[in-house]
């Protein structure tokens, strides 16, 4: 006879619904051990069929310990699942497993542990997007309200902590591609100029216009280009008055890297 307190011990162990739990101690005869296998077994059934479900919603969780922040981001399927305690408990077991290995062991194991342990109390199709350390003299970060969308600013010891705050604002506003402008790669250049001189050519308010003109024009949209895709030279969005360079100091940031779900 199953008991109602073991089918409690069951749900509190995998948190899957009381009739699963009540099946699977039934046909373990109430072995609570034999029953977590076979619902872990019924799961990877249901996660076959959901493995091409997409993972749109999720959360990044930062984490900073005097010089060194760990960042990890993991999608679902929804939002509901990425605000569960359960769903925060896993990132926070990642995190600890980034802190005492590489990158790449990091995630390994941790796909293990979401495999193993969490995929049957979550109940969705996950992924690991990121799990990862940054190490320097100084790091900002911010995570928007949402979850998904968050940004590190690495920079220099003399930096104005609470200013790089908002350029991280900035950086998961804008998305810059680069942090200066001629970081930008020429052939990035060159490509977008060919695409610039085609739109141009085929407009026909340029009709009959000199190609030394033209390529004036384009040479003026490539100076534009870089300087609306680099961090340092966009228009800061807290006050657009101002040049992020100008906010934070040209020389300041190291480098930054933007996360999204």
């Amino acid at each position: 006879m199953i008991t109602a307190q073991q089918v409690k011990e069951l749900r509190d162990i995998t948190w899957v619904g009381m009739v699963d739990c009540k099946n699977a101690l039934t046909e373990s005869n109430g072995d609570i051990d034999l029953a977590i296998d076979i619902l872990r077994k019924k799961w990877i059934s249901k996660a076959a069929k959901r493995a091409d479900n997409e993972t749109l919603e999720g959360k990044i969780k930062i984490v900073t310990e005097g010089n060194a922040t760990y960042v990890v981001a993991v999608s679902c399927e929804t939002d509901f699942v990425s605000r569960n305690e359960t769903f925060d408990e896993m990132l926070t077991k990642f995190i600890e497993l980034r802190k005492t290995n590489s990158e790449e062991e990091a995630i390994a194991q941790a796909e293990v542990l979401k495999s193993a342990e969490y995929q049957l109390k979550v109940g969705e199709n996950m992924r690991i997007l990121a799990l990862t350390k940054f190490e320097w003299e100084v790091i900002e970060s911010y995570v928007h309200s949402n979850n998904k969308v968050a940004a590190v600013i690495v920079a220099k010891a003399w930096t104005d902590s609470e200013k790089l705050k908002q350029v991280a604002m900035h950086v998961t506003a804008t998305n810059p591609d680069v942090l200066s402008p001629t970081d930008i790669s020429d052939e990035i250049v060159a490509k977008e100029k060919s695409i610039q001189l085609e739109i141009m050519q085929q407009d026909p308010k340029n009709t009959g216009k000199p190609a030394e003109i033209m390529l004036k024009i384009i040479d003026g949209k490539m100076t534009k280009f870089r300087e609306e895709n680099a961090l340092l030279t966009q228009q800061f969005v807290v006050n657009p008055d101002l040049k992020v360079k100008d906010f934070i100091g040209e020389n300041s940031i190291v480098s930054f890297k933007r996360f999204s779900i």
